[in-house]
């Protein structure tokens, strides 16, 4: 493939729709085991930068661990779970329900990555896909990719506001 034309298939996958809001890297992942959950930043808000990233941890999704990223802060919210989880022989009942990278600036012509380290617990059910909505902010503007399909509809690339998702396989 010529140079030119693979310039050409990157610019025409840049300007697909499903190339257009923040999504996880990896499509899929295994119940009861880690899953590094990257999330890929392609644009700002309508030309603005990026400012802040918020990412909603699911129900089963225990041990999260923000990456850091240099200039931007990292907070987290922590909170009670819907059910107590086993963690290496210990009880969780509480942990990690949202994490936040904030104070950076992502101009919209770059494209960045944010990433967390998670347990998908065997509580979550296999061959369904499990999302995590994320709220992009920007200097101007906010985009929040946080639309989840109905149960069984699956993930639509018609809605204009996705929240990312990851199909989930069976425990290996």
């Amino acid at each position: 493939m010529s140079k030119q034309s693979l310039l050409f298939l990157v610019a025409v996958l840049a300007a697909s729709p499903a190339a257009a809001h923040v999504f996880l890297e990896g499509k899929q992942a295994s119940v009861g085991a880690s899953y590094k959950a990257v999330f890929a930043v392609p644009h700002g808000c309508a030309g603005s930068p990026t400012v802040k990233i918020r990412v909603q941890v699911p129900e089963g999704v225990i041990a999260v661990k923000p990456m850091p990223k240099a200039g931007w802060t990292i907070d987290v919210v922590e909170g009670k779970y819907a059910a107590e989880y086993d963690y290496h022989g210990n009880k969780l009942s509480s942990g990690v329900k949202e994490v936040a990278w904030s104070g950076g600036k992502l101009s919209d012509k770059n494209y960045d990555e944010f990433i967390m380290h998670t347990v998908l617990t065997d509580t979550l059910k296999p061959n369904t896909t499990l999302y995590f909505p994320v709220v992009q902010e920007c200097e101007t503007g906010v985009s929040r990719w946080i639309e989840i399909p109905a149960e069984g509809a699956g993930h639509s690339h018609e809605s204009k506001s996705p929240a990312p998702g990851v199909k989930l396989l069976p425990k290996p």
